[in-house]
């Protein structure tokens, strides 16, 4: 198995992760997981913190001439804001403290506070906050790493801002030639423009917006997960790991939610079988899990986003202290996040579908997995 653990708070000197179970002589090229921490740092609707920050990932050990050594992979990200904030987030001696005491509605601020006996609401917004995912993603980079050895490809897009949706289907080669101009990370070049100005018009009213983001994930053999307990299902996996990402409110697979409007016979996906395929399904409604397993279709999650609680036209709280009522606290923070939640979600997905792959082609080493996918792959063929 692997597993991985982060620490970190958003203004603190740094962000770091320990990642263990990864197989030895797995290739890491350190550039792509620094590319995908700058795709996550980007998108139209940013706030001023990313203009800050330039985030790049030190490996610290587990990796030698840029391969895994099957020893645990220590992570950092450096907090460049870490300069402003010493004086407030020192772990030793803090010269300036100035408390948060008005809880932002829609963030941790209020029940970690009263959870954790917190009076500065600061010792909670600081590790809630989504500068976490940053080291999620230099994870997720791994897993990727790992994932496209044998062939499993992910690509996390936007198909909402707000009230306005893509009208395109995803397409490999369209995703290729769009994310490379896209501020939005979305395969519709006219509902783009619509964002856009929808996200210029939230912001002059102060406030912030969410939207929906897919991660397909191509290549994925059949029979990761299982159907014999309920936490080893692949589809509850993904779900509960989109879930942990901040401001996700919802996940749906395939259909989703349509699925309920619809009679069986328009929801299922028929089988079929081909000489070079194998089995099949004739379309894939069912977003290639299938009883908590893959079924050897693309996998098609969406993950939905709630604005952003920080608002620069503040909502209604209560002082912790003086119980009295003020406007929340106002965090430096972005109109709309959603491009950089497709790039979370994309890595979050890739963590899960890594699991998966260690779990059933387990190995010390990567050349040990392969032989052993291979095997599999043999007996799939021959069914």
């Amino acid at each position: 198995m692997i597993r991985f653990l982060t620490a970190g708070e958003s203004h603190g000197k740094c962000l770091t992760a320990i990642v263990e179970g990864f197989p030895s002589n797995l290739s890491i090229d350190l550039k792509r997981i620094n590319q995908k921490l700058a795709e996550r740092q980007g998108g139209y609707g940013r706030g001023g913190r990313m203009r800050i920050e330039t985030d790049t990932v030190e490996i610290l050990s587990g990796v030698r001439g840029g391969k895994t050594l099957g020893s645990p992979i220590a992570l950092k990200i450096e907090n460049k804001d870490w300069a402003n904030w010493k004086d407030t987030m020192d772990p030793e001696n803090i010269i300036m403290i100035e408390e948060v005491t008005k809880p932002r509605p829609g963030h941790a601020d209020l029940s970690g506070a009263i959870k954790y006996n917190h009076t500065d609401i600061r010792n909670v917004l600081e590790r809630a906050s989504a500068r976490e995912t940053a080291i999620r993603v230099a994870v997720g980079s791994l897993c990727q790493h790992l994932l496209e050895d044998f062939g499993i490809m992910l690509f996390g897009h936007v198909i909402q801002i707000g009230n306005v949706r893509s009208s395109t289907s995803f397409n490999q080669q369209l995703f290729m030639d769009r994310m490379k101009s896209s501020e939005l990370k979305c395969l519709d070049s006219e509902a783009e423009g619509d964002m856009i100005k929808f996200i210029d018009e939230v912001k002059k009213n102060g406030d912030s917006v969410g939207g929906v983001v897919e991660v397909v994930a191509t290549g994925v053999p059949v029979g990761l997960g299982s159907h014999v307990n309920w936490d080893r299902k692949l589809d509850a996996r993904i779900a509960g790991a989109l879930m942990s990402i901040q401001a996700i409110k919802g996940v749906e697979f395939g259909l989703g939610l349509k699925s309920a409007e619809l009679p069986g016979s328009q929801v299922h996906d028929e089988i079929a079988f081909e000489k070079e395929r194998g089995y099949i399904r004739t379309t894939n409604n069912s977003g290639g899990i299938e009883g908590g397993m893959t079924n050897g279709e693309d996998i098609v999650v969406r993950a939905f986003m709630k604005p952003i609680p920080t608002l620069y036209k503040p909502l209604k709280t209560v002082d912790v202290n003086s119980k009295t009522v003020h406007e929340a606290s106002v965090e430096r923070s972005d109109i709309c996040a959603v491009p950089a939640a497709g790039v979370v979600a994309e890595c979050t997905v890739a963590w899960e579908i890594a699991s998966a792959m260690v779990e059933k082609f387990a190995g010390d080493s990567i050349e040990e997995m392969k032989r052993n996918y291979d095997e599999y792959m043999k007996y799939v063929k021959s069914r």
